[in-house]
């Protein structure tokens, strides 16, 4: 099928794309929705101006949506940038990262309905551990921009993560009931690598802003692609 894919930048949606492409589906656009509050309900907000090069790096054209962020305004601003991008492309369907958000994945089937497009979600219900762990196994090189959970610090930020790293996370699970995938809004993520890029990200310049001993970002100021 023609479709396009929600993207955020993070592993999640990289990943589903991948698997998607490997099924022999076209993937003919990204959809990034770009939200002004970084507290968003429903979309990733950490460095989304990535998206722009990891659309260079994938050579797939990228529709970008704004939205303020607001919490009954998100879905609409969702339903112009899906019907945009099926306006300029001929998708019939779209890819979603979700693994266990019902939150999301609903809501994105609301509007995905409405439109006359089909939802494929291929991370759905995966084991949090297992998906972590194939992601890093297939070549996936991600690191983390956003912290804002207990049990992590300032050193997560910016780190390429590891199957070490993995193991620390599900010694969190254990203690604190973390989600090993982060997808509880533990940690953002951002793919500087994969199998599919045609050219991995080179991180020049950063900082970390900390909010607390366990919150903060990690601000990517200057970038540079490197053929592969």
């Amino acid at each position: 099928m023609k479709l396009g894919v929600l993207y955020s930048s993070g592993k999640d949606s990289n990943y589903a794309l991948y698997l998607m492409q490997k099924q022999g589906h076209d993937i003919l656009c990204l959809i990034t929705i770009k939200s002004k509050n970084p507290d968003s309900f429903m979309f990733h907000t950490p460095n989304i101006e990535m998206t722009k090069l990891q659309s260079k790096s994938l050579n797939i054209p990228l529709v970008e949506q704004m939205t303020d962020g607001e919490e009954g305004h998100e879905l609409k601003d969702l339903e112009r940038g899906l019907k945009r991008a099926k306006e300029e492309y001929p998708i019939e369907g779209v890819v979603t990262g979700a693994l266990f958000s019902d939150y999301q994945r609903t809501r994105i089937e609301d509007v995905c309905k409405k439109l006359g497009l089909k939802v494929f979600s291929p991370l759905w219900h995966k084991d949090q551990e297992t998906e972590m762990r194939e992601v890093i196994g297939a070549g996936f090189k991600f690191i983390i921009t956003k912290i804002a959970a207990d049990g992590l610090d300032e050193s997560w930020l910016g780190k390429i993560i590891t199957h070490e790293d993995v193991d620390k996370l599900v010694r969190l699970n254990k203690k604190l009931g973390f989600n090993i995938a982060l997808e509880g809004g533990e940690a953002e993520s951002l793919v500087i690598d994969a199998p599919m890029f045609e050219y991995e990200i080179i991180i020049k310049r950063a900082k970390t802003v900390m909010e607390d001993d366990c919150t903060g970002v990690y601000e990517i100021t200057q970038t540079e692609l490197k053929a592969k």
